[in-house]
């Protein structure tokens, strides 16, 4: 049985994104200092492949046809958001009853983190693509490395900040207290996301050659 690389790559990439629509909500500490906690999504371990598999597309593809991948996501995440509100306003069953509460405070917040990487993602993914073939285009076919890590540490900031403040921001706290643990997620979930992109660099260089047997 075989499966086309391309193929491969998008489901890879809408995997990703669906399952960090669906279980980004849930934050873990990373560092803490005395009183100050440095936290991250669970996410995390799937973003910056996401915008890994944007950056081999675009090189293989081209811009547009990555671009459509992106659109398609979008898509994907606003049905992902629609049928969620469908499902957690539908009346539960007899049997279903007792679980009705932690059903809809599960997938209650996921259309929170939906909404959230609905905007952030559109922000960000558009950004890399941008950025990605605009040094393409002033440094020629050279420097894979600096495209794919430029491009990635821009839009993820743009990801990370959105995505963080639109999902995490409690409007029953203090802005004080907001700006503390938004901080807390913000820089710490960039700097890792910024690192993980380094380490996969390699993983670029080698998925480009990987995809282009099939062309």
């Amino acid at each position: 049985m075989k499966v086309k690389k391309l193929d491969f790559l998008i489901s890879l990439y809408i995997f990703c994104i669906v399952a960090a629509e669906l279980m980004g909500g849930k934050t873990f500490q990373l560092i803490s200092f005395s009183n100050f906690q440095l936290n991250a999504s669970v996410s995390i371990f799937l973003v910056p492949l996401i915008f890994t598999i944007n950056d081999v597309v675009a090189e293989v593809y081209g811009a547009e046809r990555i671009r459509s991948v992106i659109r398609a996501s979008l898509i994907i995440i606003f049905i992902l958001l629609l049928f969620s509100i469908l499902a957690i306003s539908l009346p539960p069953s007899t049997k279903f009853a007792s679980k009705e509460s932690m059903y809809d405070s599960i997938f209650g917040t996921s259309i929170r983190i939906s909404t959230a990487s609905l905007i952030a993602f559109a922000l960000a993914d558009f950004l890399d693509v941008f950025v990605f073939v605009k040094i393409k285009k002033a440094l020629g076919q050279s420097k894979l490395w600096l495209r794919n890590n430029l491009s990635n540490f821009i839009a993820q900031f743009i990801d990370t900040t959105v995505f963080v403040v639109l999902a995490f921001y409690a409007i029953n706290e203090s802005v004080a207290q907001n700006i503390s643990f938004l901080f807390s997620l913000i820089l710490p979930y960039w700097l890792l996301k910024c690192s993980l992109s380094v380490i996969e660099t390699p993983f670029v260089y080698i998925g480009v050659k990987w995809l282009r047997k099939d062309l």
